[in-house]
């Protein structure tokens, strides 16, 4: 980075930061959410009901088209082979058996592809969805271990992954920084995330802590983690004259849609993305290498084309989590106040991308302490791109942080819940801003009661059944309120009186078209039978994604200002002889299929009588939200409070997790059927992160060792415990519906309470993740 460049950036700091504090201090009536959502008051029996999904039927028959299913006429099934250095130069690549084989239509190599543009890395513009910034097929440079070095395409997939073993590469090696250890010794750099250093200081909190009265200072650590989504990472493409078609596994439609056409060249309409559905995402659909390789071999032969990674290619192409090394410091006086809080450490990434693991989010807000010290540094490996995943920084972090916090309860004598609870900050931690809501007493206390904490014994090891060793443990959890800029939406009204909504955003098995759809028709006043909510095409309204847990705010946001231009348009319509004459925007409320006046909800007219009056079939709105200022003005997080019950063998050190309770407070819960299905699926997820999930990286040669689901362990039906989940359910005013998001705060916490758990049943502290039995024994 140039001197020049330096300059650029600690100015636009300042000006961030300079705008941040006018939001902080700015009226609540100024903000977005500053005056609470109608639709937390006006309730029609939509919106809190558990609807099965919509789309259920379709997937039960077999009928939801993914993209890997989506046929074209002509057809060609692609096969990648992977580079097995991680450094240096192709020499020498010998493709001829591979297009002599059966079936083979042709190789593509950087020697023969078309040309394209690098990638524009996510986060280095509104569009930007690239997972690196690195030539994609384009020059015989090798950056890591699994990069992909040619393509097959072939008239089946089985003749396509023969051919590809014949492709034989010679390399001219570089050295290469594959080692942590030695990448540490040799320097870290501050982590930058989202544009900010990850680091926060309030006091002196290393001078508190040598003073404290009590104190706990560890290292924990956590490993690398790889995407295992159900559904393979897969692409079918086809040039259409100009415009390139692509059906994509994808969380980002609009992103890459736009990302794709810088790399070509072309303008963003000629690229249109699909994705009606994915089988999970939890970070990992975006952007990668495959998608642009997928349509520069569609253009190269001149058919559709098929890619669809291998699991062993999702491995060597799609990023995950890297690992951590944590310190966490914990000092409090004789009562557990805490005057000291230190959370520290270091994560690994590549030079070409910009997602180090945040994992001192949580410390953020979570905890009162008079002195607080939070950072991160990186060191740069020659590795895949890591990337968000599953609850980034906060599923990692939150191990650490509470695992010490029970080291810290141990120390001081006070229950685990006590101690929390003693902690708990009246105002955000590090920045001073109020919180927009927060019910972490009532959840936690709520939690303890279902759960019958009572009835834990205090002391490790003292609980046995046989040879098993039964402990409880907890953990707190938290994950910030996203809403991220560029959403949009359309709403169509017909005479019939039904309601299209159009937005590009993404239904990954969450439920989001259900959801969606009970929202609409709760501010519209329609059954859900009225309503069509379209999704999951770059063509439509908005730059949304299905990420950060944001997608249900920023949808919500999208459609209240769609619907607030539609109130206006039909009033207009409505003209001076509806019993809404005279009537403003912000006076209306929606209900029986029209509008009536809020506070006198007999003064009502129906949208097929407003449109039929103006002699109109439809009325189309499409609007924008406001920037999403209400972060910067209030601290606003979803948090949750893990209980968990354990079993550990005496004999083998097996660790076996009995039964689990999540207590959520993530403000108004939009459908109790989905979201416990989200919330107990990310405890799941916290399971295999406590007890199984490990990517081997073998720190020789950068290459990942165990890339298939045999060798990498996820949690399956026969690992997975008893699961309650409970929620607070109380809106918060200052959010689309009065809901948070919920798709990660699952996770967060869940591996902490199960290591915590582990204790207390076995009296051994593990600080380093994944809790095995051999380091039970």
């Amino acid at each position: 980075m140039s001197i020049l460049d330096d300059t650029k950036a600690v100015a636009q700091g300042l000006v961030q930061k300079g705008m941040a504090k006018a939001v902080a201090l700015a009226p609540d009536s100024w903000m977005p959410g500053g005056k609470p959502d109608p639709l937390i008051a006006h309730q029609h029996g939509h919106v809190g009901k558990p609807v099965s999904r919509i789309d259920g039927p379709l997937k039960v028959a077999g009928a939801a088209r993914f993209a890997a299913e989506v046929p074209l006429e002509g057809l060609a099934y692609a096969a990648l082979a992977y580079s097995t250095i991680a450094k240096g130069r192709i020499v020498a690549i010998d493709t001829a058996a591979a297009e002599a084989a059966a079936g083979v239509i042709a190789v593509m190599t950087y020697r023969n592809a078309p040309r394209l543009q690098p990638p524009p890395a996510f986060m280095s513009s509104q569009k930007a969805a690239g997972g690196d910034t690195l030539p994609v097929m384009q020059d015989d440079h090798i950056h890591w271990n699994g990069q992909p070095i040619a393509l097959v395409l072939a008239e089946t997939q089985e003749q396509a992954d023969h051919a590809k073993a014949l492709i034989q590469a010679a390399y001219a090696e570089e050295p290469a920084q594959t080692d942590f250890a030695e990448a540490v010794a040799r320097g870290t750099q501050v982590a930058q995330f989202m544009g900010e250093p990850l680091h926060n200081a309030v006091g002196d909190a290393e001078a508190a802590l040598a003073e404290a009265a009590v104190k706990v200072d560890a290292t924990y650590r956590t490993p690398r983690h790889n995407h295992n989504a159900i559904e393979l990472h897969g692409v079918t493409c086809a040039w259409e004259g100009e415009t390139l078609r692509i059906h994509d596994a994808s969380q980002l439609v609009a992103h890459t849609a736009w990302s794709i056409a810088q790399m070509f060249g072309i303008a963003e309409e000629q690229v249109v993305v699909t994705s009606p559905f994915v089988g999970g995402g939890f970070g990992g659909k975006c952007l990668w290498q495959h998608q642009a390789i997928a349509a520069a071999a569609a253009k190269f032969a001149g058919r559709p084309v098929r890619l669809v990674l291998s699991r062993e290619g999702v491995y060597r192409i799609v990023g995950g989590r890297s690992l951590t090394e944590q310190r966490v410091a914990l000092g409090a006086d004789a009562d557990g106040k805490l005057t000291a809080l230190i959370h520290s450490g270091v994560t690994a990434k590549t030079a070409a991308n910009a997602m180090p693991e945040p994992f001192i989010l949580p410390a953020r807000s979570v905890y009162a302490a008079e002195s607080v010290l939070l950072h991160v540094d990186t060191v740069e490996i020659d590795m895949l791109s890591n990337t968000f995943m599953r609850a980034p920084g906060e599923a990692v972090g939150t191990f650490a942080l509470e695992v010490a916090m029970d080291e810290l309860a141990e120390a001081t004598g006070i229950d685990p819940i006590a101690l929390r609870l003693r902690n708990e900050p009246e105002k955000d931690p590090t920045t001073g801003l109020p919180f927009s809501a927060r019910h972490v007493e009532k959840m936690w206390r709520d939690g303890m009661e279902r759960f019958g904490w009572s009835r834990r014994n205090a002391t490790p090891g003292a609980t046995r059944d046989g040879e098993w060793l039964v402990g409880m443990g907890c953990a707190t959890g938290t994950y910030p309120y996203y809403r991220m800029p560029g959403g949009a939406a359309r709403i169509t009204l017909n005479r019939d009186g039904h309601a299209t909504i159009d937005i590009a955003a993404h239904e990954m098995g969450m439920g989001t078209a259900t959801a969606q759809t009970q929202v609409a028709a709760e501010r519209l006043g329609l059954g859900m039978a009225d309503i069509t909510f379209n999704y999951g095409d770059s063509t439509l309204p908005g730059v949304v994604l299905a990420g950060g847990s944001q997608q249900t705010a920023a949808i919500g946001a999208s459609v209240i200002a769609a619907y607030n231009a539609l109130v206006a348009e039909l009033l207009k319509a409505a003209g001076n002889d509806s019993p809404l004459a005279g009537l403003k925007p912000d006076e209306i409320a929606s209900r029986d299929g029209g509008l009536c006046k809020a506070d006198e909800p007999e003064r009502h007219e129906s949208y097929a009588s407003i449109l039929a009056r103006a002699a109109r079939d439809t009325i189309s709105v499409i609007a924008e939200p406001p920037m999403p200022l209400e972060t910067q003005h209030w601290s606003m997080h979803s948090h949750s409070a893990v209980f968990c019950e354990v079993r550990v063998n005496t004999v083998t050190g097996e660790p076996r997790v009995t039964r689990i309770l999540g207590s959520f407070d993530c403000g108004r819960i939009l459908n109790p059927k989905t979201a416990r299905s989200q919330f107990r699926g990310g405890i799941i997820m916290g399971l295999g992160l406590a007890l199984m999930e490990e990517t081997q990286f073998d720190e020789r040669n950068g290459r990942v060792m165990n890339p298939s689901l045999a060798e990498y362990h996820v949690p399956v039906q026969m690992d997975v415990p008893e699961i309650d989940v409970i929620w607070t359910d109380i809106a918060d005013p200052h959010t689309p519906m009065g809901a948070h998001g919920i798709g990660e705060i699952g996770i967060t916490g869940t591996a902490a309470a199960i290591a915590n758990a582990i204790y207390n049943a076995t009296g051994k502290r593990v600080r380093d993740l994944p809790i095995t039995l051999d380091k039970l024994l």
